[in-house]
């Protein structure tokens, strides 16, 4: 009687294999899973695609400052000032050392299908620097509606800090490298 409830086996002898394998609700379990999760990480994967062309679209702006930077510094030691306005006309890509692997070209009056999302184009039209944006979902457009965002060059003159020099006219103290309108991406 003992024998039958513990089944006790004999030294060396194997248990049974058990011959059955997944229900069929285990893997529906199992596929529902993967299936989530998958679709998390695809979701997050895309995120994190947009971040990145942000930052490279950020870092392309950072360098262009930089670059506008020594041109403006060079001008001023050369004491020719009245060259700053053809360096504000100037197509930005110039001022680089390496021109960035994701630039067009120039295009007059440019529209954002005239080139592949992810790239940079000069407009001579407007004389704006246009990045089109590849990934979107977080981009807010402004008032147009287009999805791209516009920068120029543009003189930055203020007036003399100094009390004796109050009444003198405004001086050119900077050029900077901006947008031309405000735009919000994530």
């Amino acid at each position: 009687m003992m024998n039958r409830l513990f089944r006790v086996r004999p030294a060396g002898v194997r248990p049974p294999k058990r011959t059955q394998g997944f229900s069929l609700f285990e893997l529906i379990v199992v596929v529902i899973v993967i299936g989530v999760l998958f679709v998390l990480f695809a979701n997050r994967i895309i995120s994190y695609q947009e971040l990145a062309e942000k930052a490279a679209m950020e870092t392309t702006v950072g360098n262009l400052q930089s670059a506008l930077n020594l041109q403006f510094a060079q001008i001023q030691t050369r004491g020719q000032s009245s060259d700053v306005d053809m360096l504000l006309l100037d197509n930005p890509i110039k001022w680089l050392q390496k021109v960035p692997s994701n630039y067009a070209g120039e295009f007059y009056d440019a529209s954002p299908r005239s080139v592949a999302p992810g790239r940079w184009l000069f407009d001579l039209k407007s004389r704006e620097l246009i990045y089109v944006m590849q990934h979107t979902e977080h981009f807010h457009p402004n008032a147009t509606g287009r999805l791209w965002i516009r920068f120029h060059a543009l003189r930055q003159d203020q007036k003399s800090v100094l009390v004796s020099l109050q009444d003198a006219p405004r001086q050119l103290t900077a050029v900077l490298f901006e947008p031309v309108e405000p735009y919000a991406w994530y």
